[in-house]
């Protein structure tokens, strides 16, 4: 397919007709006659040699290949928007501007909060908006990508997009504070025979897959949305959970519980921004790169309060905070 010898007009018309499943309302969206998406409509079924649209009763469904084009075309237009809109120039003092980021709880609250207030610094008319990282990460990550600014994400779950590194961080384990079947330490004994609470698919970290190799396989017990309610959880029961240490510490005094080390050398987790190629030479983006990669070596180097493995432990940690 020669892509110059199409009418890119017939994307917003096939997306509004797709949307809408109305000729009229579609052509009102997109500033048409009814009778000019009429001509669309004809031109787009024999392009795809498909009604797109079928009548059934007193309406209109999708086709097969439709229902099929339907995200295509909102990705493609999405991304057609954001090629078109890319700027040589950007003043974040005085610029208006929406960037759209995907990231879990975690990283909104370990990293976004701080780029948060970097952005309100700097450039008071450039606005966040985060939205949760689906489970299907992994198989929709082109889509994505294709039509937001970036992915917050470790290292080790997708591959093949540009990325900003950000700040390394480490894994450890949530254990209730009363459990009584959890020494001092944690064991790899431990790890197999006490049920976990998992967040989506952890066992997409390469610190969860390195158990694998150890011969333990994990009992999920409760599986959420949210990093930050692990401890919650865990509290009162016999479960435990893996979390990032950086989130951990922030997270400490808001349910009884323990923060421990593993008891095997966790490979770290390198969070990283992802980003389509269409934003490569963009001004905006290559300034939401670069303060991005500024913010995150102020969370690299923050201190950490240190991981107890015993009650005595978080009660002198405790009694220092106060």
């Amino acid at each position: 397919m020669n892509l110059a010898s199409l009418d890119l007009n017939l994307v917003v018309a096939l997306r509004a007709l797709l949307e809408e499943r109305n000729v009229t309302r579609a052509g009102r969206r997109v500033g048409l006659s009814q009778p000019a998406m009429s001509a669309a409509l004809a031109r787009l079924r024999r392009h795809f040699d498909d009604d797109l649209l079928s009548r059934v009763g007193g309406h209109y469904e999708l086709t097969a290949l439709g229902q099929v084009l339907l995200d295509r075309t909102s990705a493609a237009c999405d991304l057609l928007e954001r090629l078109f809109t890319s700027q040589s120039g950007f003043d974040p003092a005085t610029a208006s501007h929406e960037f759209t980021l995907m990231a879990s709880d975690y990283a909104v609250a370990v990293f976004g909060s701080e780029l948060a207030r970097e952005l309100h610094r700097e450039a008071p008319g450039v606005r966040l908006r985060f939205r949760q990282t689906p489970t299907d990460v992994v198989d929709i990550a082109g889509t994505l990508l294709s039509t937001t600014d970036g992915l917050f994400i470790p290292h080790g779950v997708i591959s093949g997009f540009p990325t900003t590194e950000l700040y390394r961080d480490n894994w450890v384990f949530l254990v209730a504070e009363g459990n009584p079947e959890v020494g001092e330490e944690l064991t790899p004994q431990d790890l197999a025979r006490l049920p976990w609470v998992t967040y989506q698919r952890t066992y997409d970290a390469p610190a969860v897959r390195q158990l694998g190799m150890l011969g333990i396989e994990p009992t999920v017990e409760i599986s959420v949305d949210t990093f930050s309610v692990l401890p919650f959880m865990v509290a009162g029961t016999r479960r435990i959970a893996l979390v990032q240490e950086l989130l951990a510490e922030r997270l400490r005094g808001t349910a009884p519980v323990r923060i421990m080390k593993p008891p095997y050398d966790a490979v770290p987790l390198q969070e990283a921004l992802w980003w389509h190629p269409v934003h490569t030479h963009d001004a905006a983006h290559i300034w939401l790169r670069e303060t991005a990669a500024r913010v995150a070596a102020r969370v690299g180097g923050q201190g950490r309060s240190g991981i107890h493995g015993t009650d005595e432990g978080d009660r002198a940690n405790r009694s220092r905070d106060a």
